[in-house]
């Protein structure tokens, strides 16, 4: 049995602010944040949307997408950094709004990468065939710790949440293979202590070298190349570090998710964000081979080669 993506969703705030927004309040400008980051407008939450209000929406939709009820999950799985409070978890907040009454539920802290980190958790699951159906949310409300006197982090981040059911997929379908890893030497490049502190040219540095490296790394464990590669979706932190990605994989523009201009940087609801909206634009199909990787605070990573479809 091979586990795969069955159903997906997402959840934006009605609410955008633009760079032009941004302006007004700090010393920077339109085309300083679009030339460095590729970010043209981010998503906030208002101040009543709690991070389990996000994750719950963006559940409510995987669910109906994947055809399955909440009851017939068994474990939920929430990436957030984010969460309403220390404990409980979101995951267990949303259990009981979901009514996924038989579900295991915990949180997952890998900063950016836990939508993979989550992911691969579910695939030992169903693949080892305890758990039939495992929820995966990546969410984030990250507007609650942004510093906005900040301008070098506050252009950058933006609130979201993205859904995905793993479960069973037909034969030759689903996670081909994955490669996850964690640097805490890198720790202090990016943390929170009230805010987002952020060492920005070390983080790029990183990114830019651990992006296309876990890319190449599981296509080689999957026995594939470059040219078998139909769609790439990283991480939206930067576009600056998105382009290095894909030339490492010599994919054409048309080829890679580009979401950071109108969201800018989700956290772990980055990639499944981007997903649902590549798969609603009719970009991603059924039996391409999709690559997934991500980076993050810890410093943390994780790539996913996976066939798409049920």
């Amino acid at each position: 049995m091979r586990a795969g993506i069955v159903g997906m969703g997402r959840y934006l705030p009605e609410k955008i602010v633009t760079n032009q927004d941004l302006e007004k309040i700090m010393d920077t400008t339109d085309e300083w944040i679009r030339t460095r980051t590729g970010i043209e407008e981010r998503r906030i939450a208002a101040d009543d949307v709690n991070t389990s209000d996000m994750a719950f929406a963006a559940a409510q939709k995987a669910i109906q997408d994947a055809g399955i009820t909440a009851e017939e999950i068994d474990l939920i799985l929430v990436a957030t950094v984010t969460p309403d409070s220390p404990f409980p978890s979101v995951a267990c907040r949303i259990q009981e709004r979901l009514g996924a009454k038989k579900a295991a539920a915990m949180d997952v802290s890998a900063a950016c990468a836990g939508f993979m980190y989550g992911i691969i958790t579910a695939k030992q699951f169903i693949e080892s065939e305890d758990y039939k159906y495992v929820l995966v949310v990546g969410v984030e409300k990250l507007s609650k710790i942004t510093d906005w006197n900040d301008r070098n982090t506050a252009v950058l981040f933006g609130d979201a949440a993205g859904a995905a059911i793993i479960g069973p997929v037909s034969e030759n379908r689903g996670i081909l293979s994955f490669e996850l890893g964690a640097d805490g030497t890198g720790a202090k490049h990016l943390y929170q202590d009230e805010y987002i502190i952020m060492n920005g040219r070390e983080v790029f540095k990183f990114a830019v070298r651990q992006m296309g490296e876990s890319c190449v790394h599981v296509l080689e464990k999957a026995g594939l190349t470059k040219e078998d590669v139909d769609f790439l979706i990283p991480h939206q932190a930067n576009i600056r570090i998105m382009e290095a990605s894909r030339q490492r994989l010599e994919l054409p523009e048309e080829k890679m998710s580009k979401t950071v201009n109108k969201y800018g940087n989700t956290s772990s609801a980055s990639i499944p964000i981007s997903l649902v909206e590549e798969l609603e634009a009719g970009k991603i199909k059924d039996d391409d081979l999709i690559v997934m990787v991500g980076f993050g605070g810890g410093l943390t990573w994780g790539a996913i080669a996976m066939r798409w479809g049920k």
